[in-house]
């Protein structure tokens, strides 16, 4: 069912450089419920609103622009893809405590419910995957199939995370490399396999939403957000979102870029986990959706025919 039409609102307006690169409906929802009740979360939409629903996450330090060159390619769809709390034009959450996984599929969960999406196919880059996992175990009756890009859903089996995600625990050092130098997000060209992918303009899009020094806590929180180990408190949201995963009979599909020097090797603990899933390897890097769309917009086309 849906919600009051009156807490959906217009969108912030973009730059001149970036609204031509952005061009799809843009607007706010604001949530209702618990700890998020009264922030604003800023999504676009583009095709039909009668046609089955695609909804597309991004991840960690992105934001929805992520995923316009696949959304454009996916007219005969109805795409909706949110900005997380925190990170594009959504509103900030001030603390790097502010920033859970159960927090995150909250929003989402409310977005998908406020909007009705059913039959949903959901599709998920980086944090987009454990978030949408965990928004999908709160919706398990709307979710018709899945589509997981670089993402880490399927958890290893020793939660240790890399030197960058050690780095992003050491006091003081951290905050000053994310907070003050906005690192990663002047640094994305670096994870791709393409460096040119993420240049000029779409570069600058990128850094826009997180220009301000207060706007750079998500994130460093949402790198904190990975487990360093079992008694993390992502562990458990991490868990309830990987046994829907495991429980989940609609149609799923992988699609991975080798290239990718942090969840590249992540492929094949997803893979041995899903064995029925469609796999699509290619050679890009982490933020795939700026390198092989194309590839990605056929996975999903291939989903969402496959899907009941």
């Amino acid at each position: 069912m849906s919600v009051d039409p009156d807490r959906f609102g217009d969108a912030p307006a973009l730059p001149e450089f970036l609204a031509p690169l952005y061009p799809f409906e843009r607007a706010t929802l604001t949530l209702a419920r618990d700890r998020n009740a009264g922030r604003r979360l800023h999504f676009a939409e583009a095709g039909p609103a009668g046609r089955r629903p695609v909804l597309l996450l991004h991840g960690n330090p992105t934001w929805g622009f992520l995923w316009r060159r696949v959304i454009s390619d996916l007219d005969e769809l109805r795409c909706v893809a949110p900005d997380l709390l925190g990170l594009g034009l959504s509103d900030r959450l001030p603390r790097v405590a502010d920033h859970t996984v159960d927090r995150h599929a909250e929003a989402i969960a409310e977005l998908a419910e406020s909007l009705d999406l059913r039959g949903v196919i959901l599709v998920g880059q980086d944090w987009g995957g454990p978030i949408l996992t965990a928004t999908a175990a709160r919706l398990p009756e709307r979710i018709a199939g899945l589509v997981l890009a670089n993402t880490a859903v399927v958890l290893p089996r020793h939660l240790r995370g890399t030197a960058f995600h050690r780095f992003s625990r050491l006091p003081i050092v951290s905050d000053i490399a994310f907070r003050l130098f906005g690192f990663p997000v002047k640094s994305l060209h670096r994870a791709q396999g393409d460096p040119d992918s993420i240049s000029g303009d779409v570069a600058l899009a990128y850094q826009w939403p997180l220009r301000r020094i207060s706007d750079r806590v998500a994130p460093l929180a949402l790198v904190r957000m990975v487990p360093d180990g079992p008694k993390h408190p992502s562990v458990p949201a991490l868990e309830r979102g990987q046994e829907w995963l495991l429980g989940f009979r609609g149609p799923t599909a992988l699609v991975w870029g080798t290239r990718d020097p942090i969840l590249g090797r992540a492929l094949s603990r997803h893979q041995k986990q899903l064995p029925d899933a469609i796999v699509r390897t290619t050679e890009a890097g982490h933020f795939l959706p700026e390198e092989v769309p194309e590839v990605l917009a056929q996975a999903i086309r291939e989903v969402a025919h496959r899907a009941s």
